[in-house]
């Protein structure tokens, strides 16, 4: 059985705290506006990462 399925049968057999339902939700809200944003305006050009050149590679026959 996969470890998602077991921690998710252990969460309705032993539900988490009210607090952290609260924390849970705003964490999982956090990171659904982080998408939304990021879908609908697009990602910053200062935030983008670059390709830094690492030096000469060594191509092994």
């Amino acid at each position: 059985m996969p470890p998602f399925l077991i921690r998710m049968l252990l969460w309705v057999r032993n539900p988490p705290s009210r607090n952290q339902q609260i924390a849970i939700a705003v964490i999982c809200g956090i990171g659904l506006s982080m998408a939304a944003v990021e879908y609908f305006l697009g990602w910053p050009a200062w935030l983008r990462a670059e390709r830094v050149p690492h030096g000469p590679r060594l191509i092994l026959p």
